[in-house]
């Protein structure tokens, strides 16, 4: 099958699926559903079918890397959005993000300084995350939702998969990481239901990176010596299995 059609298959489904499912349960389930790699498994997939299992290998660093900002991000959305409206948090947030990246970017950490630092990164945030109530309110839902989302993540994935052998493996890991389905799902939580809400789905993000930071390290230490199908295959079942458990501690920190 053509690689282009076969994203073109792929993304939406993942895509779509994940925005159903973070429908149907609250702000902190959603947050924690766009916390898995839905984005970035499918990039570094495609990526390795576009240019080779070493190019893929490389970005995974990337990948890794690109969660100390995402971490950097969702604490900074989370506290910004308590004293200011919702664009401030997000510009703001942005803005911290796109530090951190350039500062990762720019300082290459290896696999054995950078697989644990996530980690203990994302420990942190939810150690430091604002607690409140969420404020009831309206869910402002209409059907343009989701097929937007799925519009914009598969053109992201396309756009990125195509300019990577333009901006080297190491900063497409890093843009892998960029927050576009969390923030939409902050800003309305926001909106909706106050500066609560918004901490709730960044808290599900930060309890959903575990699921990402699992994927992704089976991922690096398998993908160079096995097939594709068998490294991603195990990847998937890491990640499902710390999604699980995830879950539970999300449940019941509630």
């Amino acid at each position: 099958m053509n690689i282009f059609i076969l994203k073109l298959i792929l993304a939406p489904l993942i895509i779509g699926s994940a925005s159903l499912a973070g429908r149907k349960w609250g702000p902190a389930v959603s947050g924690w559903i766009v916390g898995m790699p839905l984005t970035s498994g499918p990039v570094v997939f495609f990526v390795a079918l576009d240019h080779g299992v070493g190019f893929a290998a490389s970005s995974i660093l990337g990948v890794l890397s690109g969660g100390i900002s995402l971490v950097v991000y969702s604490v900074t959305f989370a506290w910004l959005a308590t004293r200011f409206r919702w664009y401030v948090a997000l510009l703001g947030s942005f803005l911290f993000l796109a530090i951190t990246t350039l500062f990762m970017q720019s300082h290459i950490f290896p696999f054995v300084v950078i697989a644990p630092a996530v980690t203990l990164a994302a420990f942190f945030g939810l150690k430091f995350m604002p607690k409140g109530d969420v404020e009831p309110g309206e869910t402002q839902l209409n059907r343009w939702d989701i097929p937007m989302r799925v519009l914009i993540g598969t053109s992201f994935i396309l756009l990125l998969t195509g300019v990577a052998p333009f901006i080297g493996s190491r900063l497409t890991g890093l843009l892998a990481m960029i927050p576009l389905y969390v923030s939409i799902l902050a800003v309305f939580a926001h909106r909706n239901h106050g500066p609560a809400a918004a901490a709730h789905v960044q808290r599900g993000l930060l309890y959903g990176m575990f699921a990402y930071i699992g994927f992704f390290i089976v991922l690096n230490l398998l993908i160079e010596r096995t097939s594709l199908g068998v490294s991603f295959g195990f990847a998937v079942l890491t990640a499902l299995a710390v999604q699980g458990a995830s879950l539970f501690i999300l449940r019941r920190s509630r």
